[in-house]
Parts: structure tokens; C-alpha cells; sequence
């Protein structure tokens, strides 16, 4: 909590510090990405080198398939050129030709068949015979006179036939009688002539000129057709072209996980020190946040004027503030470390402050509020009002209590202030509220004073008779008593409405005070030309409340609406009180019939000096609303449906009455 903040003095030397630290932090991290960058050329340059070295072995592979291939197909040309030119000078039988073919066909199992054909194209004979070769003769390359003699045999456009791409190979006979043509299988071409090492390594395509894969020889599917290498096989074959591509790159395992494993840790090592650097940034951005903080809370918390004070469970004072320290007269020395009981503690309560120590622990982990009262180091004694909440450390643990003391004498002088203000008010506002009722009170006495005297007159009269006897006078006397009871009364009803007094709460039946108030305002009635009706519910329980108070709130509202309805009518006006129950509390009205409360007045009806009536002082509505509350009530109004105002008064029923009650 006592934590000083750094001073200007000390800001360059840490800003220093701190770039020094910086550079520290930022020369590995340098050189370990020059490193990982080194590392990464090193491994781009052996990728590349080896990327090159599969690219020419690959050309030097496709360049010998490639050549294997026409060697062979060249094989089954001069076969064919042999065939045509010996058969064409008649060097050779028809059978012996036949013979011939067949040993070629078994020597080369490529060729499918050997087939000659007359100059008509009709087939002569055909090794092997099959219907196929003796239907129709072979067709010439694009361009090519099949009766014209060549020097060397011609290929006609591949095709397909029996799922198998096939190429015709042939030669016109020298005499123009006729073509000798051999069918070549270009698939068993790729698959016999091309050994098992090279399948190994590349997959081996003929595609034409769209990319169509006419037929293959591949083990798996190709890896990509960016190292794929294309020879034209165009001629011999029209059209198409020779793909080889390797199934994947190779290279030298155990270099490329070194080079790997390098690489991985330099980035790791580089992600380390990232994370670290940043770590640190935090940690000392975090540092300067609190140092900051702490020197703006320190500020903060002397410049209150509200007191902190912090203990632990013992009651062990940690922490007090400046203000505090002022409030209590206490250096903050002689107050950190001190264990109860405290000097500031008056030594009355020093048991009910323990117990209250005591309860707050009970209580939980909530603020908690009270008022008590302080003494001072010079002996004056303040008033204070306590808040406590609990202090929770970094951790998350309740090491105590966090007090907030608020010095509320002053305060506690200003309600008692307010209070006596509040009494005078209330006082003045019945004496106006007499003073108003002057004339109806002097009649009012003035009717017992009227039948004393008569009664009076009489009974000396009687007495001055000489024939009278004491039966006779008694009755007068008892009527003259009884009158002057009735003017003591109302003398005393009005002393006590008058008298400055506290209140005096006590169980009073609602009832019996509306009676009593309408009663008192008899007269008043009779001058406005106003009945008073009453409805009271039975069995109402008692109230805590003070009599004079609320007869004075009835009086005020009561004569209020006989005074909103007067000149409305010739006829006698009725003002309308009811009693109710309604829940937890009971409920006064007091409706009258009068032209009602205007809106722009409405809202602000029980303000000081707010007022409906033309000579009205606006203090009346507002001394009642104030003795309402006083009671933990509520006075409201609101429109009369049939014309007029409704004034409700709500009084809580205390529980155990109410509990009673149920």
C-alpha cells in the first residue's frame, strides 16, 4: 500500500537502463536471424542445385527412352523395307515372305501383324490371318500416294482398336503392285522397350497435342507437371509426344533433416527470444504502469478528504492516509502496526467496537456500514460513519478489511439543525393553520360560554327564589358543568395543538383521529357549508405514529378540500374520508368534489411555496408530506373520476401487529 513513486531525479538513469537492456536483447536476436537467414540461402542454393541435378537427369533419361523407342521402331521399319524390297525384285517366294514376316513378328511382339496388299488394297495375305487384316488395307500417312514407291515405309495416324493404340507401318512394292503393312501396338512398344528401372523412377506418357494421355507406363501417379519433360515423337508418330515425370523429388535424407533440424532450432531459438523480448517489455511496461499508478493513487488518496484505514484480521492497522490522519489527530507512525484497542477509540465503546469487529467478521465478505464516534488525540470527539469492505490481496485472499471513514458531524449538526427548522415549521404551520380557523374556534367557544351564562343566570334565579328547591338547581348545575367541560377542552385541544413538543410516537387508532380532526373542524364546516362523511373498516389495527402530527395533516387536507369546493354550490358540499386496509399498510382518502389540480401545478404540488390557491402560502401540502415520511409513509394524490382531487395517505402497519393480525 506504502509504495513510493520514482521522482523526476531518477527517470534518466532508468530511461538508460532500459536502452542498454534493449540493445543486450536485440544482439542475439540479430544474430540469430542472420543465422537462420544464412541457413536459408544455404538450404534455397542445395534445393536449387538439386532441383537442377533431377532436371538434367531426367532430360538425359527421356532422351534415352526416346531414342530407344525409334531404335526399335526403326527395327520394325527396315523390316518392312526389306520385306517390300525383296518381294518387289521377286528375290523371295510369297512363302518364304510369309516366313520371314513370322519370325519378325515373334522376335518383335509389338507388331501385331504383317499384312500385303494388292494394288486394288485388297489384302493378299496377312501374318497371322485374321478377318480385321484381310478387310481393308492399311491408310497412308496424310499425303502419301499409296501406289508410289518410297525410300523408306511410311506411318499412318494412330488409333485405337480392342482398347490398344495402334500405328500402321507400310511401304509401296517397287513393280506398283501392291503395300506390305505392319501393325505396330504402340502400347506394347512403351511397355516392352522401356525397363523396369526407369518405370521406377518416372512415369513414361505418350499424350498428343492437348495433353491427352493416349497410353502410359507409370507405376503411380506422376508427382506434377512442373519437372515434366516432352519430347516430339512427331515423326515417326503424327501428333504425339513423348512425357516423362518423375513420381517425386529425391534427395539426401540425412542433409535435408540436418539441415532441418538447424533451421527448426534457429527459428525456435528466434520465437524464444521474441517471446522473451516481448515478456520483458511487458514485465517493464507492467513496472512502469504500477510505479505510475501507485505515485497517481498515493495523490489520489491524499488529496480526500475521506479517511482510509486498513486492517488485517487481528485488527492490526496496515495502512491509514492522510486523511485520516487529520481526522483522528494520529501521525501515520503512531497508527500503522498498532493492534486494538486504537487511540482514537473512546473508551465507553470499546467493548461495542470489538463486538462490532467482531461481527463484521461473521458477516462475510460484503461492505458492511455504521455509524460511531472518534476522539480525538487532543480529546474533541467526532462523529463518523464507517464503510468496510473487504481487502483482497494479488492472490485472491481476504487478508482484512478496507475502512472508508467519512467525519459526519457536521452533517449530524446540520439534521439536528434541520430538525429543529423542521419542529418550528410544523409548529408555525399550525398556528397559521389556527390562526386561519380564528373565527370558527371563537364560535365554536362561544356556544359552551353562551349556555354557561344562560345556565348560570338560571340557576341564580332559581336559587334567589324562595320556593325553589335543590332538585331544581342540580339539573342546571350538571348542564353548566358539563358545558364548561366541553370549553376546556377545546382550549386544551388547541394548547396541545400549539405547544411545541417532540414527537411522540405511540399505537393510535387512525380512526378515532379522523373522528377527533373532523369534529374539531365542525365549525369550519358549518361556515363553507360542508358535511363531513366518514368510512372507517372495522377491526383495524393500531399504527405507530404520533396524534398531534397527523391530526395536523388531517386538518390541512380536510379544510384544503372543503376550501377547493366552496361557492361551487348553494347546496351543502360533502367531503369524503375513507379508511382502508391495503396490505402491509392502511390507507386514508380524502376525496373532494372541488374543480381539481391543474396540470402545470400538478407535478410540482408538494414543493415549498407551490400553491393552488390564490392567497395560499404553498408551505401546508408540503409540512404534511415531510410529517408523512417521517412516519415511513406516502402522501400522493391523483384526480377524483367524478370531478375533484384524491389525497392518499399511507401509514405501514408494524409487522408483529401485522403478524397478529394474520
Amino acid at each position: 500500500m506504502n509504495i513510493d513513486a520514482q521522482g523526476p531525479d531518477n527517470s534518466e538513469p532508468l530511461t538508460s537502463g532500459a536502452r542498454r537492456y534493449d540493445l543486450l536483447q536485440v544482439i542475439p536476436l540479430v544474430a540469430i536471424v542472420v543465422l537462420t537467414a544464412m541457413i536459408t540461402v544455404l538450404l534455397w542454393v542445395l534445393d536449387r542445385n538439386e532441383g537442377e541435378r533431377i532436371r538434367t537427369t531426367l532430360i538425359s533419361d527421356a532422351l534415352w527412352v526416346e531414342q530407344t523407342l525409334r531404335f526399335q521402331l526403326s527395327i520394325d521399319e527396315d523390316a518392312v523395307a526389306r520385306l517390300a524390297l525383296d518381294h518387289g525384285h521377286h528375290q523371295i517366294s510369297l512363302q518364304q515372305l510369309k516366313d520371314r514376316a513370322r519370325i519378325h513378328l515373334q522376335n518383335n511382339p509389338e507388331v501385331l501383324r504383317i499384312a500385303v496388299f494388292d494394288a486394288g488394297g485388297n489384302a493378299v495375305f496377312s501374318v497371322p490371318e485374321s478377318v480385321e487384316a484381310m478387310s481393308s488395307a492399311p491408310q497412308p500417312a496424310t499425303g502419301a500416294r499409296p501406289q508410289t514407291a518410297t525410300a523408306r515405309p511410311i506411318y499412318g495416324p494412330l488409333y485405337e482398336a480392342g482398347g490398344d493404340l495402334r500405328a500402321d507401318i507400310s511401304m509401296a512394292i517397287d513393280d506398283g503392285g501392291g503395300r506390305i503393312s505392319a501393325t505396330v501396338s504402340i502400347k506394347s512398344l512403351i511397355a516392352r522397350q522401356i525397363p523396369w528401372w526407369i518405370t521406377e523412377k518416372y512415369a513414361v506418357q505418350l499424350v498428343d497435342l492437348d495433353n491427352k494421355v493416349l497410353t502410359e507406363k507409370a507405376r503411380v501417379e506422376p508427382a506434377g507437371a512442373d519437372l515434366t519433360h516432352k519430347i516430339s515423337f512427331d515423326p515417326p508418330l503424327a501428333g504425339a509426344w513423348l512425357a516423362i515425370s518423375p513420381y517425386r523429388i529425391s534427395g539426401n535424407f540425412s542433409n535435408n533433416l540436418l539441415i532441418s533440424a538447424i533451421l527448426g532450432l534457429a527459428l525456435f531459438a528466434v520465437f524464444s527470444l521474441i517471446v522473451l523480448y516481448g515478456n520483458t517489455r511487458k514485465r517493464r511496461s507492467a513496472e512502469m504502469r504500477l510505479r505510475s499508478e501507485m505515485a497517481f493513487r498515493r495523490a489520489m488518496e491524499e488529496s480526500l478528504t475521506v479517511g482510509l484505514r486498513a486492517r488485517d484480521h487481528d485488527g492490526t492497522i496496515l495502512y491509514v492516509n492522510n486523511a485520516f490522519c487529520q481526522m483522528t489527530g494520529f501521525t501515520s507512525e503512531e497508527l500503522t502496526g498498532h493492534r486494538p484497542p486504537m487511540p482514537y477509540w473512546r473508551e465507553d465503546r470499546i467493548n461495542e467496537t470489538l463486538a462490532r469487529h467482531d461481527a463484521l467478521k461473521r458477516g462475510g465478505l460484503r461492505i458492511q456500514s455504521f455509524e460511531t464516534c472518534f476522539r480525538r488525540k487532543d480529546g474533541q470527539e467526532l462523529e463518523v460513519q464507517v464503510f468496510e469492505a473487504p481487502l483482497i490481496d494479488a492472490n485472491g485472499q481476504h487478508r482484512g478489511w478496507m475502512g472508508s471513514i467519512i467525519d459526519i458531524s457536521d452533517q449530524k449538526k446540520a439534521a439536528e439543525l434541520a430538525r429543529v427548522q423542521a419542529e418550528n415549521l410544523q409548529r408555525t404551520g399550525r398556528l397559521v393553520t389556527l390562526g386561519e380557523m380564528a373565527s370558527s374556534l371563537a364560535h365554536e367557544l362561544n356556544q359552551p360560554l353562551a349556555a354557561v351564562a344562560s345556565y348560570a343566570a338560571g340557576s341564580l334565579n332559581l336559587l334567589r327564589a324562595p320556593d325553589t328547591t335543590k332538585e331544581a338547581v342540580i339539573p342546571a348545575i350538571e348542564k353548566l358543568s358539563l358545558q364548561t367541560a366541553r370549553a376546556g377542552q377545546i382550549i386544551r385541544r388547541i394548547q396541545d395543538f400549539v405547544r411545541k413538543r417532540d414527537p411522540n410516537f405511540e399505537d393510535i387508532c387512525l380512526a378515532s383521529v379522523i373522528d377527533d380532526t373532523a369534529s374539531f373542524l365542525q365549525a369550519d364546516a358549518r361556515n363553507h357549508n360542508a358535511v363531513i362523511t366518514i368510512v372507517a373498516q372495522k377491526g383495524l389495527s393500531p399504527v405507530r405514529a404520533d396524534r398531534i402530527l397527523m391530526e395536523q395533516v388531517m386538518i390541512n387536507l380536510m379544510r384544503n378540500g372543503m376550501e377547493a369546493m366552496a361557492g361551487l354550490s348553494t347546496r351543502r358540499i360533502k367531503l369524503e374520508v375513507e379508511l382502508s386496509e391495503s396490505g402491509a399498510n392502511q390507507v386514508i382518502e380524502i376525496r373532494d368534489r372541488g374543480p381539481g389540480i391543474a396540470p402545470t401545478v400538478a407535478g410540482r404540488l408538494f414543493e415549498p411555496f407551490v400553491t393552488s390557491k390564490a392567497d395560499g402560502m404553498g408551505m401546508g401540502l408540503n409540512i404534511c408530506r415531510t410529517i408523512i415520511e417521517l412516519h415511513h409513509g406516502r402522501l400522493t394524490h391523483r384526480p377524483n373520476p367524478g370531478g375533484g382531487t384524491i389525497f392518499s395517505i399511507l401509514l405501514p402497519v408494524p409487522v408483529e401487529q401485522e403478524v397478529a393480525a394474520q
